[in-house]
């Protein structure tokens, strides 16, 4: 208990997987992940069906808890993860870029997207769009906003109606609704005037997806902007009044990263993890059983970057993995667009 109170220290959810082996001393796989364990469930038990000699410890934290856990263990000389899964795609590589982080040689290495890798260091393994989400009885007679402009055109003429029934991410606390604004402000020179137009209509910000999909369903919000779309398919195929969008001028496609640290205890099994994950097999059980779509250009068929591609091409803008993301861990950058972003709102 007392560590609770220990400065720096974050208490992490853990699970215990033993081998499936039943070998009491089996090696231990030690994995950072900020996807929820539940969700993790199918992942870890394809990987000890393929590995029975491996019992897996899986620590559920922060993607903040586990970049600092990562640097703290290791500047201090300690072990740490064998494997690092995370969707804070600034803070993975960096830990790569500063020398946290191993490099994995691996059978998929030289076959995955160039943009998924960096140094063979850091690799994307999901392939996330961000989208836009609506109450489908709300546009019943009202044609859905399918690009920025359209959403802007539907704000101004129905803003009153629906004021207090827009959302999106609040970008001071939520890391992907950060990455989702800048590069927003990359790739559309008018920005502003959709966040002008959400101000008017009265947007509600949240730090995470499901407070705003639980409003989208039960029809308290109409629509919500940039939202998670692995989030938004698992919650659109529990709930028929979600309908997903993915917007037609540009869709931003984020990824969640995995590296074996630079101090792992068992290098060999967080690089025989992370290849589970690249896998045919990992990718598979990845778009089929988490419902998050799948990088590896070996997987095709539904919720696959494959089947995305052919769809909607050049739309698509994935976030390359690559010292570039750094830019968005400059504290000058990021205060001086999040002060942008509150004086456009209030300025409505």
């Amino acid at each position: 208990m007392l560590l609770a109170f220990w400065p720096g220290f974050a208490l992490a959810d853990q699970a215990f997987y033993p081998a499936k082996s039943g070998n009491a001393d089996a090696p231990v796989l030690t994995v950072y992940s900020s996807l929820d364990e539940p969700l993790a469930q199918p992942m870890i038990r394809g990987f000890q069906e393929a590995n029975p000699d491996v019992a897996v410890k899986y620590e559920d934290m922060l993607t903040g808890d586990i970049y600092d856990r990562i640097v703290r263990e290791t500047d201090a000389g300690k072990r740490t993860a064998d494997f690092a899964f995370s969707s804070a795609m600034d803070l993975q590589v960096k830990l790569s870029n500063d020398g946290y982080a191993q490099v994995s040689n691996l059978p998929m290495s030289a076959a995955w997207p160039k943009w998924a890798n960096w140094r063979n260091t850091a690799y994307a393994l999901t392939f996330e769009p961000a989208v836009f989400v609506y109450h489908k009885p709300s546009f019943a007679h009202e044609p859905v906003p399918r690009s920025r402009a359209e959403l802007v055109d539907y704000l101004k003429r129905k803003g009153s109606a629906v004021y207090g029934r827009i959302s999106t991410y609040d970008i001071e606390r939520s890391g992907v609704g950060f990455l989702f604004m800048a590069r927003d402000q990359e790739q559309f020179g008018d920005i502003w005037s959709v966040i002008g137009a959400m101000g008017a209509a009265g947007v509600k910000l949240y730090s995470t997806s499901s407070a705003i999909l639980e409003r989208v369903a039960d029809g308290r919000f109409v629509l919500g902007y940039n939202i998670l779309g692995s989030y938004a398919a698992d919650w659109a195929s529990r709930h028929p009044d979600v309908g997903i969008v993915l917007p037609k001028d540009y869709t931003v496609v984020m990824s969640r990263i995995g590296l074996v640290p630079q101090a792992a205890a068992e290098p060999e099994l967080g690089r025989r993890y992370l290849a589970f994950f690249m896998s045919r097999e990992g990718q598979t059980i990845m778009a089929r059983e988490l419902q998050i779509p799948a990088v590896s250009p070996e997987v095709a068929g539904e919720n696959t970057a494959n089947t995305l591609q052919e769809l909607l091409g050049s739309q698509l803008r994935p976030v390359p993995v690559s010292p570039g993301l750094m830019v968005y861990l400059d504290q000058v950058k990021r205060a001086r667009l999040i002060a942008h972003w509150n004086e456009v709102l209030r300025a409505q």
